[in-house]
């Protein structure tokens, strides 16, 4: 059951990236092409690589294809994000990142580099996605300039955000495995109480929240964006039977599946 396959390169403003719908950036899920979010105004969090950060304005927050991840962006909160499909010969960065930004020349350099994108992507010129991919391949050198200064160096992790990380990448590939948080547990070497007390420190959410967070997204854009039948959204994410899958999303949503359809 495939969906949300990214095939071209996108330049979106935050509020289009949501769609209207606040729960496609909101709730924890993996974006289905590389993304860079460049935060030009505000603040908020960023739920990312197993920890909630602050976010503020000049903010480059770069999430790889299928990385777990969720963004609060506050009211007053704008910015710039560009979707790159998988596959793509850049030498774009394998792990997630978030880089604060405050030297303002290399803030303007990759505000310049998006924006060009953007007219190119609005301009519908011949060879476009060519261009595309060029200005994908300048923003690829910016953040591997950036991600190797010292001053970007990653804090080092205590075992509690390792643990936190580890099983958030297990979310993300597992989530519709249908597997149990005792399952998730024992797959790190952990009880589930300690599991979910680690998760709780450094993202704010239980384990099971996180897990959640993550099945409902794929289930709610599954309904927005497929014809698949409950029944079948059922089996995909591993849940014993419809009625089961109907059931989580009332107690999760407030709505049943059909609704939510609509």
């Amino acid at each position: 059951m495939a969906h949300g396959y990214l095939t071209d390169i996108k330049v979106q403003t935050l509020s289009q990236l949501s769609g209207g719908h606040s729960w496609q950036i909101s709730l924890l899920h993996g974006r289905p092409g590389h993304t860079l979010i460049w935060t030009t105004r505000g603040q908020g969090k960023v739920h990312l690589d197993g920890q909630r950060r602050g976010l503020g304005p000049h903010n480059a927050i770069w999430i790889p294809a299928g990385h777990l991840f969720a963004l609060e962006p506050g009211y007053q909160c704008t910015g710039l994000a560009v979707s790159i499909p998988e596959g793509m010969d850049l030498r774009l960065p394998q792990m997630a990142r978030q880089l604060r930004i405050r030297e303002a020349s290399v803030q303007t350099e990759l505000t310049s580099i998006i924006e060009a994108a953007q007219r190119e992507e609005q301009a519908g010129r011949p060879l476009q996605q060519d261009a595309l991919e060029a200005h994908a391949a300048l923003i690829s050198v910016w953040l591997r300039r950036q991600i190797i200064l010292e001053e970007h160096l990653p804090p080092k992790q205590n075992a509690g955000a390792r643990l936190s990380a580890a099983f958030c990448d297990l979310v993300a590939e597992r989530y519709a495995s249908g597997a149990t948080m005792a399952e998730f547990a024992d797959l790190l070497g952990v009880t589930p109480t300690h599991l979910s007390r680690a998760v709780k420190a450094t993202t704010g959410k239980t384990a099971a929240d996180v897990l959640s967070e993550r099945i409902l997204h794929a289930a709610r854009t599954l309904l927005r964006e497929t014809d698949e039948t409950a029944q079948d959204i059922a089996r995909h994410l591993g849940f014993g039977s419809a009625a089961y899958f109907t059931r989580y999303m009332q107690q999760h949503t407030g709505s049943p599946p059909s609704k939510l359809r609509r």
